[in-house]
């Protein structure tokens, strides 16, 4: 359906695009595009399901993104127990970019500063590896649940996710990070040819009121990036205010940063709904990764005055280390008999809130971490790591982010099924299946070797473990 514009949206873009607004405007009555990447933290994410993938779902490479892919959308991979396994994130093919210029590697500590619901996120965790610790942050709780439940979907052991203000994390965790993404809350105006509200809520004064809010968030990542460190900041819009000259604005406050790139997606020249990206380098040297500590922000200190950050974090894993290790015992008795296939948890320590304990991801084995079990204590964290599972009667029931992140083949036993199994479809719905022979205990069921979730086999029956928020009766 033909989109109405703005007038003054029109007026803005005439001055921006002189010469190309005839084809900019023509764009919107064109369709929008639709695009996924390939998750390779899944290790059946190889060729052949690759190939399965691109068959089914007609995709076609997105030349910016060696794992994205544009889709047709009647082709609808959302509703495939694919992604239910998390072999692909649906992303915005010009959303893309942003994470790619972000360059991450493995074994870094990085930080998206903005993150829900996941898209950018995801992206860099699957270039980390599983190596070194991703912070993924979203100030609105319903919407870092969403983010939570694509972390867990995706199989991310190595990601902590934190729901809190920008100054609040300033004050914990000055230049600590290699690498920001910011992808910041913006007007939206690349929204506008999938979403009628977007058009609805601009606004010349709102597109102000996101400049100001951005300019205020990206004070606080030039305080959490150390020195050396990358920031790369877009948005989905395209006015000069929320885009260079937001840019502009902080370089001149904070001389130590430089524009190493600009990058611009028009909707109008390429198949994306249109992005921008500013990749940014903070000057001086970093200090040997996790050597030391970060500095103390005023609200740990207000908790423990006097005390160093080291002492607050000995004092936390001492209070608890009795009960933790009686839970990791636990914890290590269900994987000799439910995971013998060789799967072992990355650098990291335990952590109890309530029932259920996780698994706190660290940088690197051996190093002191810059982010220990105390130095969360008064943030609001919807995931502080890995979701080993809850200890109820001195035993692990195992969390179902737990059978995400391993690999099918460590179980004691997986049944896994074509996509169009009647058996898939029933266990999506919460059904007990037959227990093959062989099968017994806990065990995972996939769908063509990704596993889908947990099951427990007993008498012939494999009881359903897939949680009850999960299950899909249509």
């Amino acid at each position: 359906m033909p989109v109405t514009l703005p007038d003054a949206f029109i007026h803005q873009m005439r001055q921006l695009l002189p010469h190309d607004m005839e084809a900019f405007l023509q764009s919107y009555n064109a369709s929008r595009t639709f695009g996924l990447r390939i998750n390779p933290l899944k290790p059946a994410a190889g060729q052949p399901l690759l190939a399965e993938a691109v068959r089914q779902f007609r995709l076609e490479p997105v030349p910016w993104c060696g794992t994205g892919y544009y889709y047709e959308e009647a082709s609808r991979p959302g509703k495939h127990p694919y992604h239910m396994a998390g072999l692909y994130y649906i992303q915005e093919p010009s959303a893309m970019t942003a994470a790619e210029l972000l360059d991450p590697q493995p074994g870094e500590l990085i930080l998206d500063l903005a993150a829900a619901p996941g898209g950018k996120t995801t992206q860099i965790a699957g270039k980390m590896a599983g190596q070194g610790v991703l912070i993924a942050n979203e100030i609105h709780p319903a919407r870092a649940k969403i983010l939570s439940e694509n972390v867990e979907r995706c199989g991310i052991a190595n990601a902590i996710v934190t729901s809190a203000a920008p100054d609040e994390l300033s004050r914990r965790f000055p230049g600590l990070f290699d690498r920001i993404m910011l992808d910041a809350p913006c007007s939206g105006e690349g929204m506008f040819r999938k979403d009628e509200t977007a058009i609805s809520e601009w606004s010349v004064a709102h597109v102000a009121m996101c400049a100001a809010r951005q300019a205020d968030i990206l004070d606080h990542a030039a305080i959490l990036l150390k020195p050396g460190g990358r920031l790369v900041y877009s948005t989905c819009t395209f006015n000069r205010l929320e885009n260079e000259e937001t840019i502009a604005a902080f370089c001149s406050k904070y001389p130590a940063f430089s524009v190493m790139r600009l990058e611009r997606i028009w909707p109008h020249i390429e198949r994306g709904e249109g992005h921008f990206v500013a990749v940014l380098q903070k000057a001086g040297t970093s200090s040997p990764a996790f050597a030391g500590d970060a500095g103390d922000s005023p609200s740990a200190a207000e908790q423990h005055p006097g005390k160093s950050k080291r002492e607050r974090r000995r004092n936390h894993t001492a209070a608890g280390t009795s009960g933790l290790e009686a839970d990791m015992a636990l914890m290590r008795a269900f994987a000799e008999t439910a995971l013998p296939g060789g799967w072992t948890l990355g650098p990291g320590e335990p952590l109890r809130f309530g029932d259920a304990l996780y698994w706190l991801p660290h940088p690197a084995s051996g190093s002191t971490s810059p982010i220990g079990a105390g130095d969360l204590n008064g943030l609001k964290v919807p995931r502080p790591g890995l979701h080993l599972g809850d200890v109820r009667k001195n035993r692990l029931e195992p969390a179902h982010a737990l059978a995400m992140a391993v690999p099918a083949g460590a179980a004691a036993w997986m049944q896994s099924y074509r996509p169009e199994a009647p058996e898939i479809a029933a266990f999506l719905r919460g059904e007990t299946l037959p227990a093959q022979e062989g099968s017994t205990g806990w065990g995972l069921i996939a769908v063509d070797g990704l596993s889908l979730g947990w099951g427990k086999a007993s008498g012939g029956q494999i009881k359903n473990h897939l949680p009850k928020g999960l299950r899909r009766f249509t």
